[in-house]
């Protein structure tokens, strides 16, 4: 294998490196990405007022965007006024010792990684661009900047549709009125936390398509054939980071479908490469 950092006019020249030279590359990687997080999560604990009272629990309050404007359309339906009101009935509290420190500390990690998502890719871009070849490490910047966009995009899609549909079903409901909702506050974060990064790292299926049919695990025709087998594990997915409503399974699972889709024309263009690539060099695949 190539040497990490090689540049491209010494390419065939490479020095062979050894299984430890490649983990002693990946540590350095690593330590690199871990420290870009140390240091945003390091600001956004410093920014305790917006993360917390701003972020973290403005879906918790009635005059948040979503449900505003889930109430719009609900009622210009005709469809039930659920998503109206003026309070939500239940409150976050925080019932140890050190639960309100443990999550702001945890608060600041998860939001250290959501913050410098973008460099934690170039690191790993940077770890595994020497094995390609050069023309395909030209796209580098197009590599980073579209997984950042769709982690992004997954991240605000989990922000602002599946934590406000999952707060609003939980939140509200009962299986008795003599018991009320008093929710501890690392549940509250917990479900926010997993609402997000769940939805964001969904959004990178196009990605892992990308790299899956790079390396010959799939194919084009292999994501046709089991489309109907990945429609299910949507539903399922959705099931597991929505309430158990069926509206709110197929708002979270219409997105994941598209992107399927998208995974589908990516892995075309991918796999005519090559198969381009194997015939100019005289393989037939």
């Amino acid at each position: 294998m190539k040497k990490i950092g090689t540049p491209p006019e010494a390419e065939g020249k490479a020095e062979e490196m050894s299984f430890l030279d490649h983990l002693e590359e990946l540590r350095w990687h690593l330590i690199r990405a871990t420290l870009a997080i140390v240091i945003a999560a390091s600001v956004a604990f410093l920014l305790k007022g917006f993360i917390f009272d701003i972020l973290l629990f403005g879906p918790s309050k009635g005059d948040f965007f979503s449900y505003d404007m889930l109430c719009r359309i609900s009622t210009s339906l005709g469809l039930d006024a659920g998503f109206c009101f003026d309070e939500m009935p239940f409150r976050i509290q925080s019932r140890t010792m050190g639960g309100q420190f443990s999550a702001h500390v945890w608060t600041s990690i998860t939001a250290g990684f959501i913050i410098s998502f973008p460099y934690v890719i170039y690191e790993f871009w940077k770890f595994v661009a020497p094995a390609m070849h050069h023309t395909e490490r030209k796209y580098a910047r197009g590599f980073i900047a579209i997984s950042s966009l769709l982690f992004f995009t997954g991240v605000v899609f989990g922000y602002y549709v599946v934590t406000p549909l999952s707060i609003n079903f939980l939140g509200k409901y009962q299986v008795s009125e003599t018991v009320f909702n008093d929710f501890d506050l690392s549940s509250y974060i917990g479900l926010v936390r997993a609402s997000v990064l769940a939805s964001g790292l969904i959004f990178e299926l196009p990605i892992v398509i990308y790299f899956l049919t790079r390396v010959g695990v799939v194919t084009p025709d292999f994501l046709k054939k089991y489309r109907k087998y990945a429609l299910v594990i949507v539903l399922i997915l959705s099931a597991i980071i929505t309430p158990p409503d069926i509206v709110s399974q197929i708002i979270v699972a219409i997105p994941v479908l598209i992107l399927y889709e998208i995974s589908i024309i990516i892995s075309k263009v991918i796999y005519k490469q090559e198969q381009r690539k194997l015939k100019n060099q005289g393989y037939d695949r």
